[in-house]
């Protein structure tokens, strides 16, 4: 309460000391006064008061604070709360009985000069007041305002891969948020700002700790710890999870084994599981990553996936927990990658428990710019999937490069699998829709960290936003959700918009065109994924170097899947398979996942495939400038330090797209032997000489 009161207090300070440098730490909760006036009396007509149970519990009296914070800072006048049934100008928060509404959807509606917010929980009520500072924020007028909203999936959570150290695991926005060494004692005033975050798009998990997991989340000392950061979000209708340790029976429990067929060992897990009920008792439960890149796991004993996640699921059977296990699994040497979770886990469906999602990366190599949805989309009806898709930026430029990521995630979402005719979409699959699942889920790996933005580049933010958005409503346009976090961020100028939302919109796909054309795909840096080494052609495994992926030789260039090759085609159902089954109607932004194609061989586009190779490297890298010069049409309308900082970066991305494309020209090159199409300007600098660059970045 007194936090909520200074917040309110430093509120009203910044409003009576006028406007301040945005330093982009508010994300899209910008609750600057309305400058249109209009719009602002519109308002103020509508928000005179709160009315609220004062009985309440505290998610709603956290749904009360929120929405008067909000509105006193848009309407730059205080907004009182009271319990007293209002008149006109009054906005009342109401749980009730609304089936229509499920538990977490809400109603927004207007009667009588009034508006009222309607949830049959809490956290439903919550969701609708975040929901009604949206429509304020990006500008809408409140007549007649009357919709209402339910989640369309059961999960909606981040993937923390927070070390216990600080570190974060392909992070990019400086050092872990999470504080282990000051909890439980001292609660960073962040979690609260990170609970407000996550509520007001939907999100109603997090995964707290890395799947490379350590077994101390799991001891005493340790569970104190995560209880303290559970209680900060549980106002916020959040419940925490654990990444686990396979081998923490061993580590930890001082067992020989970690058999889940060991009775010893389910007991351990058993007693350990209501340990961490007893001090969390809204724990949400376990995400495993097991027998894979050198983690334990159920197969090191001559067991499966599903033996190992429903030990799991029976220890949590008196509980309210869930099991998430990870299907991002592959072997060295055993054939081609794209196949490998799908070959461990499709044998396995419907052996799962009911407690137990399998959780699927967006695709089947690793969260590549670009990739076909993963196989195991409508291949396992019987097990309910979570989709997991990466918001920070590994494979696609960290946090330097302006990369709208809406487009990726609603790409999968769309993509049809076809197992059960036209329409069988992805995002039918993880809904629990299509296969008729009583549970679904879907997960991002956050891109959050320590840094005073949250994301490191300011449109990380865009990233983060967009993914909860899509969680909640899968339906959303990425144009849409583009818009709404810009005016909410940025601005509501319509110049400055019509400028910013082309680079958001395009940003995803000209990334690809000067990193990874036409399908190609993992020929990033070894190990720390940055910058272009398509020469890559040793490391501890094959599936680790770029050569294994491009194959690229005298003859032409791509992955040969189909029959003839690996033919990982044969994992999709027919309808699915047969829009890339030849390489004549292969769309070409898949071309070469699926095809090795010859340098001369004419594309759809009328180019050869050299051809249209080097001018998607060209004009991707000249797209770049294009950002830059629709950023600067922006720059009156933005705040000056988030303008110069996107600004910067945008240099940045203009050099690391020359970087990238002269790389790739001048090594394919090699191997197809000829001049580039007229027009096009050779590099200006050797392939030895980019070499060595990429050699500086991989020292030590």
């Amino acid at each position: 309460m007194l936090l909520r009161s200074f917040l309110l207090l430093l509120l009203i300070i910044g409003l009576q000391t006028g406007a301040r440098a945005d330093d982009g730490y508010r994300l899209w909760l910008n609750y600057d006064q309305l400058p249109e006036e209009g719009l602002r009396k519109a308002w103020l007509a509508r928000a005179k008061n709160i009315n609220v149970d004062k009985n309440g519990g505290p998610t709603l009296q956290t749904a009360a604070h929120e929405l008067q914070l909000g509105l006193q800072g848009l309407l730059g006048r205080p907004v009182p709360l009271g319990a007293a049934p209002g008149g006109r100008g009054s906005i009342r928060l109401r749980v009730a009985a609304a089936p229509e509404l499920g538990r977490e959807g809400y109603r927004i509606s207007s009667q009588n000069g009034a508006l009222e917010i309607t949830g049959a929980t809490e956290v439903g009520v919550l969701y609708g007041c975040f929901a009604l500072l949206r429509q304020v924020q990006t500008g809408q007028l409140p007549d007649q305002l009357n919709l209402s909203s339910q989640p369309r999936i059961q999960y909606r959570m981040l993937n923390h891969w927070d070390n216990p150290n600080g570190t974060v695991e392909r992070g990019y926005a400086g050092s872990s948020i999470w504080k282990w060494l000051e909890l439980p004692e001292r609660i960073d005033p962040r979690y609260q700002d990170y609970a407000r975050a996550n509520a007001s798009i939907g999100l109603n998990g997090v995964v707290l700790n890395n799947v490379n997991a350590s077994a101390r989340y799991l001891t005493p000392e340790y569970l104190r710890k995560v209880a303290a950061v559970a209680g900060v979000l549980r106002p916020y209708g959040q419940r925490v999870y654990l990444s686990v340790l396979w081998a923490a029976p061993k580590v930890i429990g001082g067992l020989k084994t970690s058999d889940p067929l060991d009775p010893q060992v389910k007991a351990w897990w058993q007693a350990r599981t209501n340990e961490i009920y007893r001090a969390i008792p809204d724990f949400g439960g376990f995400l495993v990553k097991a027998n894979s890149e050198g983690e334990p796991g159920p197969q090191d004993y001559g067991r499966n996936h599903a033996d190992g996640a429903n030990m799991l699921a029976q220890v949590l059977g008196g509980h309210d927990g869930i099991v998430m296990w990870r299907a991002f699994v592959y072997k060295a040497g055993s054939g081609d990658r794209f196949k490998q979770a799908y070959e461990e886990f499709q044998p396995l469906d419907g052996k799962f428990a009911d407690k137990v999602l399998v959780q699927v990366k967006n695709g089947p190599i690793d969260f590549q710019a670009r990739e076909p949805f993963h196989p195991l989309f409508g291949a396992m009806p019987r097990t309910p999937l979570v989709l997991e898709v990466q918001l920070t930026q590994e494979y696609l430029g960290f946090a330097t490069h302006l990369v709208y990521l809406g487009p990726l995630i609603k790409e999968c979402l769309d993509a049809d699998t076809h197992s059960q005719g036209p329409g069988s979409t992805v995002a039918r699959v993880v809904d629990g829709s299509l296969e008729k699942h009583s549970i679904s889920g879907i997960a991002g790996v956050a891109n959050i960290g320590s840094d005073r933005n949250w994301t490191g580049h300011l449109v990380g933010q865009a990233n983060w936003y967009a993914f909860g958005r899509l969680a909640w409503d899968h339906t959303l346009r990425s144009e849409d959700v583009a818009r709404e976090w810009a005016r909410m961020t940025l601005t509501r100028e319509p110049a400055a918009l019509a400028a910013v939302l082309p680079v958001l919109n395009q940003s995803r796909s000209i990334y690809v065109r000067y990193t990874t054309p036409l399908g190609l795909h993992h020929i990033m840096g070894q190990d720390i994924h940055y910058g272009p080494e398509p020469w890559l052609a040793r490391s501890a495994r094959p599936d680790w170097t770029a050569v294994y992926y491009h194959k690229a030789d005298a003859a032409g260039l791509g992955f040969d899947r189909t029959a003839t090759g690996s033919d990982a085609l044969a994992l999709y159902a027919p309808g699915a398979r047969q829009r890339w089954a030849s390489p004549a109607t292969c769309p070409p932004d898949y071309l070469l996942w699926f095809h090795h194609v010859g340098w001369g061989q004419q594309l759809s586009t009328g180019r050869t495939l050299w051809d249209e190779l080097t001018t998607r490297y060209y004009t991707g890298a000249d797209s770049v400038q294009w950002m830059q010069r629709q950023w600067e049409q922006a720059k009156p309308a933005l705040d000056p330090a988030l303008h110069a900082d996107v600004a910067a970066r945008l240099r940045i991305q203009h050099r690391e797209a020359q970087w990238w494309r002269d790389a790739c020209v001048l090594y394919f090159q090699t191997f197809a032997q000829r001049p580039l199409p007229p027009g096009l300007a050779p590099p200006t600098r050797t392939l030895p000489e980019i070499k060595t660059l990429v050699d500086i970045y991989q020292l030590r």
